[in-house]
């Protein structure tokens, strides 16, 4: 076969695989479907199958085999009974558990139900049971209230053999103990049409879960999209705003220092150098604000989709070349499956550049740096970055982030000033840990949905 075809069997998984909902969207599936449809249906089905197995005889000729089957399934019916109280206990107050409760009795709701159910196959005609077509309903009732991929697939492969083991055993019981009268062999083609259905209703439940999750991805990074752009722009106008306010009186203050300069007499040498220190502070200010200008342009780069891994090696490629020995060992430890950000590629660029180049010149003779980057909480992504160099002192570990702020001869002061800036744009934070002789760690949280905070 060839190669191309395998890289798209490779790209498979990746293709099949769903993002997990918010808990709160898992939650709102969980109550409108078990707990307001699911539950008022089981309360009917419940009184149904009490009258037809405890008040009339589901088969009016059976072996002894079948009774004892028929009184098994009566007791667990019971038992299921009284675990379905349970579980609907914690439907009704599930406003006030914890949601990892809530989805474990779901899913053991789900997996009772498919077991008692393969017990009325047992005693209602094994493979040519019409309790077969309820399967087709577990099927689908697991794809809404278990979005969770691996559970889900689990759960609806379960149900599948469940119905091949009761129809199986329902063959041998036949064979072991047949009933009076004639018997019908089960043709092999329906029992495998009804599987093959089952299987079929798993892969499209599933397909459809996935078109659906394409979709709200799609519609979440458009909104995310325009949201962060307006804050972009927001923040730019802001500071362009600021500083043409500020460069137009600086500009008149520098106009007037000039020609009041130009008009004192010789001699009168301290208002000269009052002035001249007048007209070299506003020089300096103007330097600054012009600085600060392109410090804050925001909006000019588009926003992408930025894959975190990919950009921490890109910038450890600038910073660290392999054409230049640096006598630096590197570590790196990714945690995937990682979020994609909605940034500026040149803002986590410069966040992630200004960090590993503190790193390297912090260790002029050599040392280590580790780069390691997980998924946090609320779609957030949480990026290390740990060097063993000399470390930072605690009396200025806050001052090191306040731009022009420098402890280096050559050093301008925005480079952390810019890190604190372009994470903060985006509502995530930088933090600093550090002690003398020992390194230093630079723990960075960046967000990946601004919108997660404002959904329900």
């Amino acid at each position: 076969m060839s190669l191309a075809f395998w890289d798209k069997i490779k790209k498979l998984p990746k293709f099949l695989e769903t993002s997990a909902l918010d808990p709160s969207e898992q939650a709102d599936r969980i109550r409108r479907t078990e707990r307001n449809i699911v539950l008022p249906v089981k309360f009917l089905v419940v009184a149904v199958l009490f009258y037809y197995l405890f008040q009339k005889k589901l088969l009016d000729d059976s072996t002894s085999t079948q009774e004892v089957v028929q009184s098994t399934v009566r007791q667990f019916f019971l038992v299921c009974v009284m675990l379905n109280i349970g579980g609907a206990s914690v439907l009704l107050t599930m406003d006030w558990l914890p949601f990892r409760v809530v989805q474990f009795t779901v899913f053991g709701i789900s997996l009772l139900d498919t077991l008692f159910m393969s017990g009325l196959i047992l005693i209602t005609g094994g493979f040519e049971s019409m309790i077969f077509w309820i399967f087709l309903g577990l099927i689908a009732r697991n794809a809404i209230s278990i979005p969770s991929a691996p559970y889900q697939l689990t759960l609806n492969v379960i149900v599948s053999i469940c119905y091949l083991a009761a129809g199986l055993l329902d063959v041998a019981i036949n064979k072991f103990d047949p009933p009076p009268g004639p018997q019908e062999d089960v043709a092999p083609e329906n029992f495998i049409m009804r599987l093959a259905l089952l299987w079929l209703m798993t892969a499209c439940c599933y397909a459809i879960q996935i078109l659906l999750d394409r979709q709200r991805r799609a519609e979440e990074e458009a909104r995310e999209f325009a949201l962060r752009q307006e804050q972009l722009r927001s923040t730019s106008r802001l500071a362009a705003e600021i500083a043409h306010q500020l460069k137009n009186p600086l500009g008149i203050i520098n106009n007037a220092a000039f020609n009041l300069q130009r008009n004192v007499k010789e001699g009168k040498a301290t208002i000269t150098q009052a002035i001249r220190i007048i007209r070299e502070e506003v020089d300096r200010s103007d330097r600054i604000i012009t600085n600060l200008m392109g410090y804050a342009r925001l909006a000019e780069d588009p926003l992408e989709k930025i894959e975190v891994v990919e950009e921490l090696d890109r910038a450890i490629d600038l910073v660290l070349p392999s054409v230049i020995n640096y006598p630096i060992e590197l570590t790196r430890e990714y945690s995937p499956p990682l979020p994609p950000l909605m940034m500026q590629r040149s803002h986590l660029n410069e966040i992630f550049v200004n960090i590993l180049l503190n790193a390297r010149e912090a260790m002029p003779n050599g040392g280590k740096i580790k780069v390691a980057a997980q998924p946090g909480p609320d779609y957030s992504v949480l990026v290390n970055i740990t060097d063993n160099g000399p470390g930072v002192p605690l009396e200025i570990r806050e001052k090191i982030f306040e731009p022009y702020y420098t402890t280096k001869e050559k050093g301008s002061g925005l480079g952390l000033a810019i890190v604190r800036h372009n994470i903060e744009i985006y509502g995530g934070s930088v933090k600093i840990k550090s002690e003398l002789g020992k390194g230093t760690e630079f723990l960075l949280t960046l967000p990946a949905k601004s919108l997660m905070k404002i959904r329900r």
